[in-house]
C-alpha cells in the first residue's frame, strides 16, 4: 500500500557516517542475517570498500514493522554530487548527517540545498556521539545557522554502536510523506541509474511513480522511443529479490535484454507501450564531464587492450566518456572525460587493477569556450583544439561558485590562496565563533591541480570545499607549447592565463632539461605562446675529443678536425631527431607545482 510507504535517502559530508548508520538499519529491521552481515554492506566495488567511501548510490528495501521503506545509501564526495541528485529525485525524505566531532562541513551544506530543492522532508540527525570530541550542542547550532533547523528535531546518534539509530527510522515512518501518484494510471517510472551485468545486459534501477509495472509487460522508453519486453524485475533487499510487479512508490530494478548502456538515458521515464501514458516524467540534466585528460599505452603495442579496458568501464559508468585520439609524441590514445579530479583518479585506478595496463596521462584540462572571428563558438577539451590566435576573438573559461568551510583562525591564508588562484571574493558566514564559511568565484582550471591539497594544508586539515558550475566567462588565457629541438610535443601543451605563462613555461623547460638525455648536438627546449618563446634552456652536446690521436706535429691538422666536427654536429642538428623518453613526461605532467 503506497501510504505504507517510504523512500528516503541518507546524505551527508564524506566519512560522517552514511554507509555505517544503513549498516544499523539492516541489521535492526532483520534484513540481513548476522551470518551474513559484513561492513559496509551496500558498498560493492573493492575501490569503495578499500578507501572507505561510497562512489555509486545502492537502493534497498527494508521492512519495518508494517511499513515497507525504500533506502538509497548516496556517495558524499564532491566529484558525485550528480549521484545523490538523481538519488534524490526518487525519495520523499532524506536523513542529513552531521559528524558530531566535525560539525557542518561543505557537502553538508551543499547536500542539504540539494533536498530543499527537491522538496524533501529533512530529517537532521547528529551522528557519531560516542566520541570523545564530540561536541553534539554545538554541532546542533552550526547547523541552526547554515541550515536553519530547529533543534528539537535534531536526533542524536552512534551509527558505530547503533545507539538511536531505532529512533531514526521511527522518525522516517513518522516525519516522510507516502509516495504520492495514481495507482491505477497509466504507468510512469523514473529511470535514476542503471548498470550492465555481463550476463543479463542492462539493468535499470526506477521509481514507479504512477501505475504498476508488471513482469512481462512489453515497455517503452519515451524519451529513446525505444521498445523492450520485462524480462524480471524486483527488489534489493539488499541482494537482488524478483518480483512479479512494483506498484506506485515503490524502488526497484528492472531486467529487459537492454544490450547498451548507452541506450539506457538516466531521467527518461518507462510506460507500458500498449497504454502509454500521456506526458513524460521530469527528468534531470545528464552528467557533464568537466575535467579531461589523455590516457596512453606505456607500450605501443597496448593501444587496442587500453580500447578493451576502457570500454568495459564504461558499461557501468554512464558520466565516464572517452573518445580517440593522436599524439604525435605518444601515439594512439584516448581523450577521457570525468566528473572530477577523484573520479578521474578511480577510473584510473581501476583500469590498472582490472586491465592490468601501465598508462600515460597528459595533464588534466577543462572545457573551455572559444569565440572565433568568424562569429562561430566552440568548445575546445584540449590545448591540440585551440585554433590560431588570429581567429580567436573571444576565450572563455569555466567559472565555478565555491563554498569553502574552515576554522576561522585560517581565513587569511585562505584568502591569499583564493586570490592568488585568480578567485574573486562574494561574502563570508560565520557558522560559530570558531568556523566560518567563505565563497569564491574561481576558474575552474585553478582547482584541478593542487587546489585542495593546498586547502588542506593551509588548515591543517580542516578545511572543506563543495562547487558547482555556474558560467562560462571571457579570460585572459593562452596556449602554451613546448619546442624540442625545434618541435612542437603536442602532449605538452597547456592552456593556463598569461600572468603564470611564463612561470609555468620556465617550470616545464627546466624539468625537461634535467630528463631528456644529452645527444651529439646542442638540443634547445622552449617555452612558447604563438611564435613568441617566453622561456628556453639548452641540453649541451656530448663532446668527443677527435684531437686525442694527434700527438705533437702540425696545429693546422688539429683545426682541420675540429672543423670537421664542428660541421658534422651541424648537420647532425638539422637532420636529427630527439626522442622524448616516457620519464620525461612524467616528469611534467606530474609536476605538483602547477
Amino acid at each position: 500500500m503506497p501510504d505504507r510507504t517510504r523512500n528516503f535517502s541518507i546524505i551527508a559530508h564524506i566519512d560522517h557516517g552514511k554507509s555505517t548508520l544503513a549498516d544499523r538499519f539492516l541489521q535492526i529491521t532483520g534484513a540481513v542475517s548476522e551470518r551474513e552481515f559484513r561492513d559496509q554492506m551496500l558498498d560493492d566495488m573493492e575501490l569503495e570498500r578499500e578507501r572507505g567511501i561510497t562512489i555509486k548510490s545502492r537502493a534497498v528495501a527494508i521492512d519495518y514493522g508494517q511499513y515497507h521503506l525504500n533506502l538509497i545509501d548516496t556517495p558524499g564526495h564532491v566529484d558525485f554530487s550528480y549521484e545523490v541528485s538523481r538519488s534524490l529525485a526518487a525519495c520523499e525524505g532524506a536523513v542529513l548527517l552531521v559528524d558530531a566531532a566535525q560539525g557542518v562541513e561543505a557537502q553538508t551544506v551543499a547536500n542539504a540545498y540539494l533536498a530543499i530543492k527537491n522538496d524533501l522532508e529533512i530529517i537532521p540527525v547528529i551522528n557519531k556521539i560516542d566520541l570523545p570530541g564530540a561536541r553534539p550542542d554545538e554541532v546542533a547550532e552550526q547547523m541552526a545557522r547554515a541550515l536553519g533547523m530547529d533543534g528539537s528535531d535534531i536526533l542524536h546518534v552512534s551509527a558505530k554502536t547503533g545507539e538511536g539509530a531505532e529512533e531514526v527510522l521511527r522518525a522516517v515512518v513518522e516525519r516522510v510523506p507516502p509516495p504520492t501518484g495514481e495507482p491505477d494510471g497509466p504507468l510512469r517510472a523514473l529511470v535514476f541509474d542503471s548498470v550492465y551485468d555481463s550476463y543479463r545486459g542492462v539493468i535499470v534501477y526506477v521509481r514507479v511513480v504512477d501505475g504498476k509495472l508488471s513482469s512481462g509487460d512489453r515497455i517503452r522508453m519515451m524519451r529513446a522511443g525505444t521498445t523492450y519486453d520485462v524480462t524480471e524485475l524486483g527488489v534489493f533487499a539488499p541482494k537482488p529479490e524478483p518480483r512479479r510487479e512494483l506498484c506506485a512508490g515503490e524502488v526497484g530494478y528492472v531486467v529487459s535484454g537492454i544490450k547498451r548502456l548507452q541506450d539506457v538515458r538516466v531521467g527518461d521515464t518507462l510506460t507500458v507501450a500498449t497504454k502509454q501514458a500521456a506526458e513524460p516524467l521530469p527528468g534531470y540534466q545528464e552528467a557533464k564531464p568537466m575535467v579531461f585528460c589523455g590516457i596512453y599505452p606505456g607500450e605501443g603495442t597496448e593501444s587496442e587492450a587500453l580500447r578493451q579496458g576502457l570500454e568495459k568501464l564504461s558499461l557501468n559508468d554512464a558520466s565516464f566518456l572517452f573518445e580517440p585520439e593522436h599524439s604525435a609524441a605518444l601515439g594512439f590514445g584516448f581523450r577521457c572525460g570525468f566528473l572530477g579530479l577523484l573520479h578521474m583518479e578511480i577510473v584510473q585506478e581501476r583500469l590498472a587493477r582490472e586491465s592490468d595496463l601501465s598508462i600515460i596521462q597528459t595533464a588534466p584540462t577543462v572545457t573551455y569556450q572559444i569565440e572565433k572571428t568568424d562569429g562561430t563558438v566552440i568548445e575546445v577539451r584540449s590545448p591540440s583544439g585551440v585554433p590560431e590566435a588570429s581567429k580567436i576573438r573571444e576565450f572563455r573559461e569555466p567559472i565555478v561558485r565555491t563554498q569553502l568551510i574552515l576554522p576561522s583562525k585560517y581565513i587569511g591564508p585562505i584568502m591569499k590562496l583564493c586570490e592568488d588562484r585568480q578567485g574573486r571574493y562574494r561574502h563570508t558566514e560565520y557558522l560559530s565563533a570558531e568556523r566560518v564559511i567563505l565563497e569564491y568565484d574561481l576558474p575552474m582550471s585553478e582547482l584541478i591541480f593542487d587546489f585542495y591539497d593546498k586547502l588542506k594544508s593551509a588548515t591543517r586539515g580542516y578545511g572543506t570545499m563543495d562547487y558547482e558550475f555556474k558560467a562560462f566567462e571571457t579570460g585572459d588565457l593562452v596556449k602554451l607549447d613546448i619546442l624540442v629541438n625545434g618541435t612542437h610535443v603536442d602532449a605538452l601543451s597547456t592552456i593556463c592565463h598569461k600572468g603564470d605563462a611564463k612561470r609555468r613555461g620556465r617550470r616545464y623547460v627546466e624539468l625537461l632539461r634535467k630528463a631528456i638525455p644529452r645527444h651529439l648536438f646542442q638540443v634547445p627546449i622552449q617555452a612558447a605562446i604563438g611564435a613568441n618563446v617566453i622561456a628556453r634552456e639548452n641540453i649541451a652536446p656530448l663532446r668527443k675529443n677527435v684531437t686525442a690521436k694527434c700527438y705533437g706535429g702540425d696545429v693546422t691538422r688539429k683545426r682541420k678536425l675540429l672543423e670537421k666536427q664542428k660541421a658534422g654536429k651541424r648537420r647532425m642538428r638539422s637532420i636529427g631527431s630527439v626522442e622524448v623518453p616516457q620519464e620525461a613526461f612524467l616528469a611534467v605532467l606530474s609536476s605538483r607545482e602547477d
